[in-house]
């Protein structure tokens, strides 16, 4: 069990302050990615709050087959590896195949496994010989207790360095519920729990050939998710959602961050105290 993550500076765990992981749901271009990751380093810094930089290269389980997926594996490794030197910053993004996993570790801090592939026994395994932190996202068909099946799949690897992320629980159709007593159900299971607040409150092919959203919920999730003890939270920004090729509804705009921040960081501090 590893209750508490340390690894190349990045700590996560009960013993640790509130870990922040955030960016854009894909790589638009580098210039939107820079200023993004530019802006959440800049108020993290103001805030004192560690952060790792969230952005996928690939979207490969996107609704429809015309929906936006990114620059690809090659180019978008490039771009993050451009920012993450230029801005030295921590950086976090999901793989989808096994023969991805070689380049993205030369790059990624944390790599993830996407929601739908959680139980892909394969994709961990190879993700956990890279000696990284994983990130497993618990799939929306999972209930909390199901996570340490995944988890003993990774560590079989010789690799405890994990870490598991709620994003709710299918309800009905096209919608998505959070159940609370996951945070510590999976907790109890001795790994740390972050909380993807964007994410549960998106509507999953709610539009129809895309994911509806309902990112006014987000911030009431984000605090309940801090009050309830989670280790980080994890959300999506954009400096416009309203515009942004992927994930758009269920984003935060820039703008709101500070705000928001501020607030989790005195609920987690009220919490762990």
């Amino acid at each position: 069990m590893a209750d508490l993550i340390e690894k190349d500076n990045i700590v996560i765990g009960r013993k640790a302050p509130l870990l922040l992981i955030a960016g854009p749901c894909v790589i638009e271009n580098y210039e939107t990615a820079f200023e993004i990751a530019l802006f959440l380093k800049e108020v993290t810094l103001k805030l004192d709050i560690p952060f790792v930089f969230k952005a996928s290269y690939d979207k490969a389980n996107r609704t429809s087959i015309s929906s936006f997926r990114g620059p690809g594996i090659n180019e978008g490794l490039e771009i993050l590896g451009s920012i993450k030197k230029e801005l030295d910053i921590k950086i976090l993004s999901d793989v989808h195949r096994i023969n991805e996993v070689k380049a993205a570790a030369d790059v990624l801090d944390i790599i993830q496994i996407p929601a739908f592939l959680c139980r892909q026994t394969d994709l961990i395994l190879e993700v956990a010989k890279t000696e990284k932190i994983i990130n497993i996202k618990k799939g929306q068909f999972l209930a909390p207790w199901d996570i340490t099946n995944i988890v003993e799949k990774a560590t079989s690897a010789g690799n405890d360095r994990v870490i598991i992320t709620e994003r709710g629980v299918m309800f009905g159709y096209n919608n998505l519920v959070v159940d609370f007593r996951g945070i510590k159900i999976m907790q109890d299971s001795g790994y740390p729990v972050i909380f993807d607040a964007t994410h549960s409150i998106q509507l999953p092919g709610g539009a129809g050939t895309s994911s509806g959203g309902q990112r006014e919920f987000a911030p009431v999730l984000a605090k309940s998710a801090v009050a309830a003890g989670v280790d980080g939270v994890f959300l999506e920004v954009h400096p416009d959602p309203d515009n942004a090729l992927c994930d758009g509804p269920n984003s935060l705009k820039l703008s709101t961050l500070q705000d928001l921040l501020s607030r989790l960081k005195t609920i987690s501090n009220v919490v762990r105290s």
